[in-house]
């Protein structure tokens, strides 16, 4: 299965994340989280906006009781990785992002970019480990610098090399 630019900007998103501190599955979750929002901007945004959290949250395959939206509602927030910004919710202590309803758990990760590795996700998270701690942090705390220094000019290489390498 081909990777493609979405699973890598999926990828070193979330060892950006990663490397700036952030616990592995809320790294993977905010990958994933900028990976779609970057895809959404590129086609032109499309639904609705606002700012107050959904009456209802959802994750593809999960289903939330009442008291558990309850909780993530009350957790609702902006958090920010540098100068880039997303909502959150915290889900049994640990922080997942959303965009509009949506919830980018560590299953989502799993099913729209580990899957594409098949069993050698692994190496490709290492190697986009190192390539983040590779820049200083400054750059990785840019949104604009990130984009530009880090993804924009490897994401059709790594493309190629995770396809070849790691893909199934």
């Amino acid at each position: 299965m081909k990777v493609g630019r979405f699973q890598v900007m999926a990828t070193l998103q979330a060892a950006r994340a990663y490397v700036l501190g952030m616990p592995v599955a809320s790294a993977k979750s905010f990958g994933l989280n900028r990976a779609i929002f970057y895809a959404a901007a590129k086609r032109g945004f499309k639904g609705k906006g606002g700012i107050k959290p959904p009456g209802k949250f959802k994750s593809k395959g999960k289903e939330y009781s009442e008291k558990e939206i309850r909780k993530m509602q009350k957790s609702f927030t902006m958090a920010n990785i540098g100068d880039e910004s997303a909502y959150s919710v915290k889900i049994e202590g640990k922080q997942f992002f959303v965009i509009g309803s949506e919830i980018q758990s560590s299953d989502d990760f799993k099913r729209q970019i580990t899957k594409r590795f098949g069993t050698n996700f692994s190496k490709a998270w290492k190697e986009a480990v190192k390539i983040c701690k590779e820049h200083d942090k400054g750059v990785l705390l840019s949104q604009r610098y990130f984009y530009e220094t880090v993804y924009k000019p490897r994401r059709d290489e790594l493309s190629e090399k995770w396809t070849e390498k790691y893909g199934r």
